[in-house]
C-alpha cells in the first residue's frame, strides 16, 4: 500500500507534530508534503524524513512569519501530485487537508480542528494576540478561505477528530461526521511517585489562551504554592502580577518535569483546549488535574476519579475548586491506569483499525 502523510508546516513543533511523528512510525515509508520545512526548527531526526514541501518553501521570511503568507496556502497544497497513492493522512489544523487526491485514493483526514482562524476568528485573535495590521489586512481574505476551507472538506473521504469537541466543530462548520481517536501521549514515560509534595504544578507555554493569568490570580487569593513550568511571551506581565508562593520555573529538562508532575498535589489546567496532553501526562504519573470544564478536559478527565472541574474561567470559580480539593480521595493507581486509554499504542491500534476497515470497504462519511 502506497501511503502520502501531509501536514501544514513545520517550522515550529507542537502537539500536531507528535501526531506526525506517531504516522511516521505507523508509516515509516511515507513521504511528507508540507508547505514549508525550517530543518534548524525541528528535532534533528525529522532530516532523515522524505519530506517534500511547496513553492512556498522558498519565499523569504516565510519559515519564520508564516502567518502572513495565509492566503498562499490553499494553492500550495493543491498544487501536490498526489497521483498513484492508495492512502493519503492529511494532519490538520489549517490548510493541508484541501490536497487533491485520484478518486481512486483514500483520503482521510486527522482534524486537530478546523481552522480556527476562519470559524473563529474573533477568539483567535484574542488568543494569539495579533497586531493592529494583522486584523486589518486578513478580514477581506477570510470569506474567500471559508468558502475553499469546505470545499476542501468535501474532499476528504473521512474525518478523525482528537476530541468531542472538534468532532462537534467539524459537523457544525463542515457538515460531516467524524470518529474520536484521542492523539497519542507516550504514557510509559511517567510514573507514580511514594507520595506527594506541597505544591500545585502548571506545566504550559505562557501565551494569552493558556489562562496561566487566571491560575496566578486564584493563587494569589489562596496563598498556597504553584510551580510554573514554561516560557513565552506572557511570562514577564504574569510575574509581575504573582505574589512570593507562585514561583515561575522557565523551561526545566524533561526528567525534571516527570519528577515535578510525579509529585504535585494536583495539575492546574485553566485553559480551553481542544485536547491538552500535558494533563494527560500528570495522570499518566498518578496525578490528579483540576481542569476547567470545557474542550478536551471533558475527554481526559474524569470528576471525582482523576481530577476536579470549575465551570467558570475566573480565579475565583478555580480558587474555590482548590479549596475544596481533597487529594486524599484519589488513587494514584487508578488515574494512571485511566491515562493508559490516551497511549501512543491505542492511538497507532486504532488509527490502523480504522483505515484497514476504510480501505477494505471504502464508503464515505
Amino acid at each position: 500500500m502506497k501511503v502520502a502523510i501531509v501536514h501544514d508546516w513545520l517550522n515550529q513543533r507542537g502537539g500536531a507534530e507528535n501526531v506526525l511523528e506517531a504516522l511516521v512510525e505507523m508509516y515509516p515509508q511515507a513521504p511528507i508534503y508540507t508547505s514549508i520545512y525550517w530543518p534548524q526548527a525541528m528535532p534533528e531526526v525529522y532530516r532523515s524524513w522524505d519530506i517534500r514541501t511547496s513553492f512556498m518553501d522558498k519565499l523569504p521570511l516565510v519559515k519564520k512569519h508564516h502567518q502572513p503568507f495565509l492566503p498562499l496556502y490553499p494553492l500550495a497544497f493543491e498544487q501536490f501530485d498526489l497521483r498513484g497513492y492508495d492512502l493519503v493522512i492529511s494532519n490538520k489544523s489549517a490548510f493541508c487537508h484541501g490536497v487533491i487526491t485520484s478518486p481512486e485514493t483514500l483520503h482521510i483526514c486527522y482534524c486537530l480542528t478546523p481552522t480556527r482562524f476562519l470559524w473563529d476568528y474573533s477568539g483567535y485573535v484574542q488568543r494569539e494576540g495579533l497586531g493592529k495590521p494583522a486584523r486589518w489586512v486578513l478580514p477581506p481574505f477570510l470569506s474567500y478561505l471559508r468558502l475553499w476551507d469546505k470545499a476542501a472538506a468535501d474532499r476528504v473521504d473521512h474525518f478523525v477528530a482528537i476530541s468531542q469537541a472538534v468532532r462537534r466543530r467539524i459537523q457544525k462548520f463542515y457538515r460531516r461526521q467524524a470518529i474520536v481517536i484521542h492523539p497519542p501521549v507516550d504514557t510509559s514515560r511517567y510514573a507514580p511517585a511514594e507520595g506527594s509534595d506541597d505544591y500545585f504544578l502548571i506545566v504550559s507555554r505562557l501565551i494569552p489562551y493558556k489562562r496561566i493569568d487566571l491560575a496566578v490570580q486564584a493563587f494569589n487569593q489562596l496563598g498556597l504554592p504553584l510551580l510554573i513550568v514554561g516560557d513565552g511571551r506572557d511570562r514577564a506581565s504574569l510575574q509581575a502580577m504573582a505574589k512570593s508562593n507562585v514561583k515561575f520555573l522557565g523551561r526545566v529538562p524533561d526528567e525534571e518535569i516527570r519528577q515535578l508532575l510525579a509529585r504535585c498535589r494536583a495539575f492546574i489546567f485553566p485553559g480551553l483546549e481542544d485536547f491538552g496532553i500535558a494533563p494527560v501526562e500528570a495522570q499518566a504519573a498518578g496525578r490528579p488535574v483540576i481542569a476547567f470544564a470545557g474542550g478536551g478536559a471533558l475527554d481526559t478527565v474524569v470528576e471525582g476519579v482523576t481530577g476536579t472541574f470549575f465551570h467558570e474561567q475566573s480565579p475565583q470559580a478555580l480558587a474555590e475548586a482548590v479549596r475544596n480539593f481533597d487529594e486524599a480521595r484519589y488513587d494514584p493507581a487508578v488515574i494512571r491506569e485511566h491515562a493508559r486509554q490516551f497511549d501512543t499504542t491505542v492511538f497507532k491500534q486504532q488509527l490502523r483499525q480504522f483505515i484497514t476497515r476504510n480501505m477494505q470497504h471504502p464508503t464515505r462519511k
